[in-house]
């Protein structure tokens, strides 16, 4: 596996921190790395999106939906008791216990939770702030007259 020093990035840009992070964390993760639960991640609108885990075999009390900072995190226990006195011959529904991070992007917001025929769907829409939007300005037009003013006031 190679490694890239993000270092120089650091320090010949400024504000770019959250992208020199994300592009650490993406290359820090190794190829292996679980891919359970499978999820989907789709675009519903021009600023929404809607990410759907497969959750076969757990209940919408096993889960939880937590957002931190930037962060999405889903995670399910399920109880040991309803496998308790059974036996599988076969067990291919895997109920094991599990922890999904989505990091999500500034602004983005999570509206809203579902859970129906064994998926997960989390609803996300980007909601940026008036202050952030960007606003036109307009320009003055200066008269002749307020020019020799202004010359005149500079020179007195």
């Amino acid at each position: 596996m190679r490694t890239f020093d993000l270092a120089p990035l650091y320090r010949a840009t400024v504000g770019f921190d959250q992208v020199a992070d994300l592009m650490d964390r993406v290359l820090a993760t190794e190829t292996g790395h679980n891919n359970y639960p499978p999820y989907n991640i789709e675009k519903t609108d021009e600023s929404a999106w809607r990410i759907s885990i497969a959750v076969a075999g757990f209940g919408p009390d096993d889960l939880s939906v937590e957002l931190r900072e930037n962060a999405l995190l889903v995670t399910a226990r399920k109880a040991d008791e309803d496998s308790a006195g059974r036996t599988f011959l076969h067990r291919g529904i895997a109920t094991r216990a599990f922890e999904r991070r989505f990091h999500l992007a500034d602004h983005v917001k999570v509206t809203g939770a579902s859970h129906l025929d064994g998926m997960l769907h989390i609803d996300l829409v980007r909601e940026v702030p008036e202050a952030l939007k960007p606003r036109r300005i307009e320009i003055s037009r200066q008269t002749p007259q307020d020019a020799n003013l202004i010359e005149e006031k500079s020179v007195n």
